[in-house]
Parts: structure tokens; C-alpha cells; sequence
């Protein structure tokens, strides 16, 4: 069983996934958090976006890689490659920042690539506003998020829920951060866990 955790930057992707991961046994793919362009892109993202979107999608293609040839019984993965096209290169294409030339470029990679992956069983998307995320991009002290732009995340977030409601195909379950706190209200973890272990039963 293939499970993906998709949200905008600080919504949560990395927690949930690890929380998950322990309750039920199962195989982790983190998002890669050393990428090498990050902070240069953070600092200038013109020059840097195609560099860092190739990277990231390299990164992806070898973690699913990994993940069909290991076959565990369930995995959980902080964050897909759909999101990595859909949402972050296309926003960086429509703000200027990466030119016709290099979307269509990346493109082309991304939609040979989606041909060898499989889509998700269940893809959980944590919705959060911009004061949620700015909140939680804090705590975690990530030196090379501090100077995000509230604007840029804005953008991101009308893509999440764009892609979301209009685009992807598969199952979701949303999960709202604003008003459900998976760390403050263990009945929204025991909702997940119900929804998880019904897609369990119903695939054995």
C-alpha cells in the first residue's frame, strides 16, 4: 500500500510521516532536505529554480525507484513527484523565474518519468494557511527558510488546492490544519488511522 503526503512547505509532511511510519511499521521516503541549490535558491530564484526543480526531480525519481524495487507492505512518502511538477515548477514558469525553455525541458523528464510510477492508494493533503505554515517554518529553524515569502507560500497554497480539487484523480483525504492539529487532537490521528486501516482491509 502506497501512501503520500502532499502540503505546501511547514504544513506538517515530515511529522505526519514519521507518525505514521512508527504506528504502523512501515517504510518512510522523506523528502530530500540537503538539496544543494536550496539556499542559493531561496536567495535568488531566478537564477537557480530550473537547478533545484531537476535536482528535486531527480531525487524523486531514484526514491521511487527504490520504492518499486523493495516492495515493503506499505509505504508512506513525504511529498510526490505530481507535486514537484504540478505545483513548484509550474509556479516557478508562471512567476517568471523559470523560462518557457526550461518548463517545457523539465516537462518532458517528468511525464516520461510518471509513466513507471504508480499512483498513491491515498494521498493526504494538509491544508494550511499562510500563518500556520510561516508558524511552523519558525519552529523547525531551517536557516535558508527564514526569509520565504508570504506571497510566494500564498501562491503555492492556490495551487495545492487547485491541483487538488480540479486536477488529481486518485483518493485524498484532507486533513485542515488550521482546525485540525494532528499533534494537538489525537482524534484527528485516530480519523487517518481509520481511513488507513479501511484501505488496508479493502486491498487484502
Amino acid at each position: 500500500m502506497y501512501i503520500a503526503i502532499a502540503g505546501n512547505i511547514g504544513s506538517g509532511k515530515t511529522t505526519l510521516t514519521q507518525i505514521l511510519t512508527e504506528r504502523y511499521g512501515a517504510k518512510a521516503y522523506l523528502e530530500q532536505t540537503d538539496n544543494p541549490y536550496l539556499g542559493d535558491f531561496y536567495e535568488d530564484m531566478n537564477r537557480w529554480s530550473f537547478n533545484l526543480q531537476i535536482s528535486f526531480l531527480g531525487s524523486r525519481i531514484q526514491q521511487t525507484m527504490e520504492m518499486l524495487a523493495e516492495t515493503p507492505d506499505i509505504v508512506f512518502q513525504d511529498r510526490t513527484i505530481y507535486e514537484d511538477a504540478h505545483i513548484f515548477a509550474g509556479n516557478l514558469h508562471e512567476m517568471g523565474l523559470m523560462s518557457s525553455r526550461d518548463i517545457e525541458t523539465y516537462m518532458k523528464i517528468f511525464h516520461l518519468v510518471t509513466h513507471l510510477i504508480p499512483q498513491p492508494d491515498l494521498l493526504i493533503y494538509l491544508k494550511a494557511s499562510v500563518p500556520t505554515l510561516i508558524s511552523q517554518i519558525r519552529k523547525r529553524g531551517r536557516e535558508y527558510e527564514m526569509n520565504i515569502d508570504e506571497a510566494y507560500l500564498q501562491r503555492l497554497n492556490v495551487k495545492y488546492d487547485r491541483w487538488i480539487e480540479e486536477n488529481y484523480r486518485g483518493e485524498v483525504l484532507v486533513v485542515d490544519k488550521d482546525r485540525d492539529d494532528f499533534l494537538e487532537n489525537p482524534a484527528v490521528l485516530d480519523r487517518i488511522y481509520a481511513r488507513l486501516d479501511a484501505l488496508r482491509s479493502a486491498k487484502r
